[in-house]
């Protein structure tokens, strides 16, 4: 361990400012304005990787942007790690509550980061924590230590649903192949209380319409006299949840997996403080479900939440207008045993019914994917907390977490293996938000501990 230390250290400024350059590029897949940034941090990812040691590096075409492929086989009977991650990012909007631009990453000190932390986005989700198997791989090939084969498949795509992944995974078992899978996009309790993720929660992702009349109409003239889209649109997503912020989808709960006074016990035990949670997020009380407690609404409990809502006239000043149509995203996250696919058409049958005379609605699913829990009895589960309890000097608590990465359950069906979620980022790094932030601390100590999963996988296999 002492010598990953001193590897870390004299490259350390040399880790920060690759991360730093590959932040620069604005790989945003929702976007195709941004298709060349997309494909131009693809190819530096396949440097990145020849660099780092893979004998074997591509990229591969998909009907969308491309996976960038890595391997080093080292000797067929050994075990095999595959690593996944992503290289795009989340659109960075909105632009005006960045406390400096998302794309010209800055160090600054926080108060979980008194180290500094690397403002951007994409800092942690994902290509910080993406990054550190790269450099966690060159240390071990640069120093002979790599103890068994590894193969790296970085996509493009996460953010949008990883579509093309899950056809590139069904056509590619063979190149895939592997004894376990390595994740780096989730996060831990806090730097002095190391934990693994065991569960993710699932994800139906859909758009909603609302068309009134035929144009927008004067107010004046009009209101009163025919359905506004916009308020029938609040008006039925406001009934989606009851008094107690149940969700009241008929069917949505049939198959939520309910776990046992003994489990949320073990749950409860993560130190967690609710005055310092709403202290983080500057307000006066939480909300939710009734009955559960904040960690358990956020994790082992399914939600529906509108992500964006918009129609008529929004622009400065005034505009009496009732508009045509009126829109919404909206996310379900889904617990194990909750198939994303049977949530939509639940959704949508709903949502149609609960349409009043005067408007028509349109609901378009966008993507989803399945729940996830990995055992902790598992080999791999056991070599990742060998790992934390050598880098951290404590034992990780495992946790579920109350994101979503579609592509792990897949992996599963098609690869036949299990994932270990390794997460060295925090709650307070703003995913998806902005001011993203990863710790320098955390990038560091990420690139320390891989390489001792590594070697325990190997000697437990």
């Amino acid at each position: 361990m002492n010598y990953i230390q001193s590897y870390i250290l004299e490259h350390k400024n040399r880790f920060i400012n690759e991360l730093i350059e590959l932040l620069k590029i604005p790989s945003i897949s929702a976007d195709s304005a941004y298709k060349n940034d997309v494909l131009k941090t693809a190819d530096a990812i396949k440097i990145s990787l020849e660099n780092a040691g893979c004998d074997t590096v591509e990229i591969c075409k998909t009907d969308g942007y491309p996976v960038v492929y890595g391997e080093k086989i080292i000797d067929k009977n050994l075990p095999t790690i595959l690593v996944y991650g992503h290289y795009d990012v989340q659109p960075p909007d909105p632009i005006n509550l960045w406390n400096s631009p998302p794309f010209e990453p800055v160090i600054k000190k926080t108060e979980k980061h008194p180290e500094g932390a690397i403002f951007a986005r994409g800092a942690c989700d994902d290509k910080g924590q993406m990054y550190m198997h790269v450099k966690a791989m060159e240390f071990m090939t640069s120093t002979n230590q790599l103890p068994c084969n590894v193969k790296f498949m970085i996509e493009g795509e996460e953010e949008v649903g990883s579509s093309n992944l899950a056809t590139f995974v069904k056509n590619n078992q063979e190149k895939l192949k592997n004894d376990v899978i390595l994740i780096s996009d989730t996060g831990m309790i806090a730097n002095d209380v190391p934990s693994i993720t065991t569960g993710l929660r699932g994800l139906s992702y859909v758009e909603v319409e609302v068309t009134g009349p035929n144009r927008d109409l004067h107010s004046g003239l009009y209101g009163g006299a025919v359905a506004n889209p916009i308020n029938i649109l609040t008006k039925m997503i406001a009934s989606l949840h009851d008094e107690n912020n149940h969700i009241t989808i008929p069917g949505f709960y049939d198959n939520v997996e309910e776990l046992s006074k003994e489990e949320r016990a073990e749950m409860a035990k993560a130190p967690f403080s609710l005055e310092s949670y709403k202290k983080a997020l500057d307000i006066d009380s939480v909300y939710g479900e009734t009955g559960y407690t904040t960690n358990e609404r956020n994790s082992i409990r399914p939600t529906l939440d509108v992500n964006g809502i918009w129609g008529g006239y929004t622009g400065e000043g005034a505009k009496t207008v009732i508009a045509s149509k009126a829109y919404a995203k909206i996310s379900m996250r889904l617990v194990p045993n909750q198939d994303w696919e049977n949530i939509t058409k639940l959704f949508k049958n709903h949502f149609e019914n609960i349409a009043p005379k005067g408007v028509k609605v349109k609901v378009t699913p966008h993507h989803g994917g399945q729940g996830y829990v990995t055992p902790i009895d598992s080999i791999g589960f056991k070599a990742a907390s060998k790992a934390y309890q050598d880098t951290f000097g404590k034992t990780p608590i495992p946790q579920r977490s109350g994101g979503s990465i579609p592509i792990v359950a897949l992996f599963e069906q098609e690869l036949k293996s299990k994932t270990i979620l390794m997460g060295f980022g925090l709650d307070s790094d703003a995913i998806h938000s902005p001011n993203e932030h990863f710790g320098v601390w955390n990038y560091l100590k990420g690139i320390e501990t891989i390489p001792l999963f590594y070697k325990y996988f190997t000697e437990l296999s």
